[in-house]
């Protein structure tokens, strides 16, 4: 009975949908535009950690060049300033990403959110009894997956 095409006791037959959540997610316009909206969001933050990166490098990089010739309290005080940076550029680091993966799951949220209206108007639209998004198998005959990155991109 739980197979499309499997007739009821009273005759009628169950209409089975499946949407792919992963091409949705990746596809679908509102997707997009989330992924723009936290590139802008995060850039400034992106390119200090990458500015931030390079100074550590190039102290390094003098570092090394320099150590043999440097005097010891002065060798011993950069080291510690490297140290000091590149404990500040880990946890800045560890902040960049725990916040764009806090607003990626904002973001996610709210997609998954207005994905499901839309699947509901259309399961109700065109009178499906029952609508998966995860199945170990599918027909392509039953995926309504495009229906719905349209209907998403119409911003129903």
């Amino acid at each position: 009975m739980l197979a499309a095409g499997v007739p009821f006791a009273t005759g009628a037959e169950l209409k089975i949908g499946f949407i792919d959540q992963e091409r949705i997610t990746r596809e679908s316009a509102p997707a997009d535009r989330a992924s723009k909206q936290l590139e802008k969001e995060f850039a400034p933050r992106a390119e200090e950690l990458k500015r931030r990166e390079g100074q550590i490098k190039g102290m390094q990089a003098q570092l090394e060049k320099d150590a043999l010739t440097m005097i010891e309290s002065d060798r011993r005080a950069k080291e510690q300033e490297l140290g000091r940076l590149t404990l500040d550029f880990q946890r800045m680091q560890r902040e960049y990403r725990e916040d764009l993966n806090l607003r990626r799951n904002q973001e996610l949220g709210a997609l998954f959110e207005r994905a499901n209206r839309v699947i509901r108007q259309i399961a109700e639209a065109e009178k499906y009894d029952i609508i998966f998004q995860e199945a170990v198998y599918r027909n392509p005959k039953i995926d309504i997956t495009d229906k719905v990155l349209k209907a998403l991109a119409e911003g129903k």
